[in-house]
């Protein structure tokens, strides 16, 4: 195999016949007049003689005729389930009651068992944790529209409050209360310093580090720390917490001493899926949105794993800079795409830096 067939992803994914390349573009083959989707089943045809297109008409109007093999012209089993468990994902979302895994998998048409598996493939989350996501939603927006707690506890579909109050602190990161409230009554520590990638604040509720946001100005920092907790009790310039922002950024500095500091992680269940799975990938490497959803159990959620990574609000520590595109170059970042790439160029010099010393 040559140098260009190895760098070519598009090669690859054909050669793995990957499933999840369906529709991101289609392959010709000169000797044979015909295109496919990259998971055709059809013997593997010589690279020389492969061309690459983004469209069936684009291949059909460089000469070459559909597969009768993959029907790369037509809906994929693929893009067939992609958009039955959407219609599923509005009916959970539109339904006051969490409707039962055998009530969604009748209304798919599907068996329980393929579409539990279906819905999980697709959605990288079970259709539980996806209607408690939803749910978790839903209660933030009643608990900020509604006069009563208890009235918007049975708005977000909870049967009784006893169930809610068992799932509220990890879900909203602290109580309802303060949570109507705007982070009234919550104590949160922040401090501003100077690391090599621009401004940082690094903010610590009683559970552990909340935010380390990245920046430009040190006032749209606050700012963004404000908007997040707007009537909590903000205290900055602690000469103890100065010693929490260190080693924040001496961590930044130089990953490979690793991170103590307890951490306070808000988020949805796949979004704390996603964020541990980050957590694993070791200072100086990279890997892909779909090699995330692999670890994770959802390869085909490549864009569910790209929100995840945007809404991250711990910058560094967990390290979404370290995710590219399949093809290696780099996608959006929260922070800059600057800053990402000297994030990943210095924690690659700094591992051949130690492994040079070995």
């Amino acid at each position: 195999m040559n140098t260009e067939q190895i760098s070519d992803t598009r090669w690859q994914a054909v050669v793995e016949r990957d499933k999840q390349f369906d529709g991101q573009f289609f392959y010709s083959v000169k000797t044979t007049g015909v295109y496919c989707r990259p998971s055709c089943g059809a013997r593997l045809a010589n690279f020389s003689n492969v061309q690459f297109h983004l469209t069936c008409n684009e291949a059909e109007n460089a000469g070459f005729r559909p597969c009768k093999r993959c029907r790369p012209n037509e809906e994929s089993l693929v893009e067939h389930h992609t958009k039955l468990i959407a219609d599923i994902c509005r009916l959970i979302e539109s339904s006051d009651q969490r409707p039962s895994v055998e009530e969604l998998a009748k209304a798919a048409g599907l068996s329980t068992y393929h579409f539990h598996r279906t819905f999980k493939s697709i959605t990288g989350v079970t259709p539980a944790e996806y209607a408690t996501a939803r749910r978790a939603m839903r209660l933030r927006e009643k608990l900020s529209s509604n006069d009563s707690i208890t009235q918007a506890i049975f708005d977000a579909g909870y049967n009784s409050s006893g169930r809610f109050y068992e799932e509220a602190d990890s879900m909203l990161g602290m109580t309802a209360t303060a949570f109507k409230s705007g982070g009234k009554n919550t104590k949160i520590y922040f401090a501003i310093g100077e690391c090599f990638l621009g401004s940082i604040l690094v903010a610590q509720s009683e559970k552990g580090v909340c935010a380390i946001l990245i920046g430009d100005d040190a006032d749209d920092l606050l700012r963004d720390l404000q908007n997040r907790f707007p009537q909590a009790e903000l205290t900055g310039g602690d000469q103890n917490f100065d010693t929490v922002v260190s080693q924040v950024i001496a961590y930044i500095e130089e990953p490979a001493q690793g991170f103590l500091l307890p951490l306070d992680i808000r988020g949805t269940t796949f979004q704390q899926r996603v964020w541990q799975a980050l957590r694993q990938i070791p200072a100086g490497e990279t890997r892909n949105y779909t090699d995330i959803g692999r670890i994770i159990g959802a390869p085909k959620a490549v864009r569910a794993v790209a929100s995840a990574c945007a809404a991250n609000a711990l910058a560094v520590v967990i390290p979404c800079h370290r995710v590219v595109r399949t093809d290696g170059s780099l996608s959006g970042y929260r922070w800059g795409v600057e800053r990402k790439r000297a994030l990943i160029d210095r924690e690659a010099a700094q591992t051949k830096s130690e492994s040079e010393l070995r």
